[in-house]
């Protein structure tokens, strides 16, 4: 687990519990994300299979990882909220994971041009002590520009999107693959949602704007 990012007034209210707050991602991306809410936290893997079950839809796919991870991480640490979240590229009905390699990804890029991609990105919150629980998605509709062959092998030269779902960044050079982008929750193409993360923060009992109170 990594330090806190930032340093804040823990400072509980009378009645509450000053609980820390961990992220269940090793993501670079979600933890960006995460920093711009300016509480502290910590990152701990969650060790979970995100194998998809026989016939399991990209958003269920989604959503049962977000929570597995999220519990995964509780059972360890049942005092602290834990955040864990997952995205799918959803092409017509077909998971997309991440390429992991130049050649898978200018596969994904092939199946992806010209067409309208789902991008599923679930949010869980879980706190084990207190019982807290709750997952939420956030679907995000991506449309692809028409690429040609020397366009997609520039791209990912360039930009290496190896360890992103449908081998695009779009808060980089990717942005030059898309026609549009339809979305209630700004941040969560890049990998979390954060409308979503802070709702569900503020139920678990997290004081996001706040000087002192049930801050992590």
């Amino acid at each position: 687990m990594s330090p806190p990012s930032a340093d804040h007034d823990r400072t509980a209210r009378p009645g509450t519990t000053v609980r820390t707050l961990i992220l269940g991602s090793t993501s670079r991306y979600r933890r960006e994300l995460l920093t711009r809410l300016t509480i502290p936290f910590e990152v701990a893997s969650p060790e979970v299979d995100e194998t998809p079950l026989p016939g399991e839809a990209p958003a269920q796919l989604a959503l049962r990882l977000a929570l597995a991870k999220a519990r995964a991480v509780a059972a360890n640490f049942p005092h602290a909220v834990v955040i864990g979240s997952d995205q799918v590229a959803d092409l017509n009905g077909l998971p997309l994971g991440k390429p992991g390699s130049h050649e898978r990804a200018v596969a994904q890029l092939h199946q992806m041009h010209g067409q309208t991609v789902i991008f599923q990105t679930a949010v869980a919150v879980v706190c084990a002590e207190s019982g807290f629980e709750q997952v939420e998605l956030a679907a995000v509709k991506v449309k692809f520009r028409e690429l040609n062959d020397d366009e997609i092998e520039i791209y990912l030269r360039i930009e290496q999107p190896y360890d992103c779902a449908g081998s695009a960044k779009s808060e980089g050079l990717g942005i030059a693959l898309l026609e549009s982008i339809e979305s209630d929750d700004p941040t969560a193409l890049v990998g979390l949602p954060l409308i979503r993360t802070c709702r569900m923060l503020r139920a678990a009992g997290i004081a996001l704007l706040a000087t002192s109170g049930a801050r992590p």
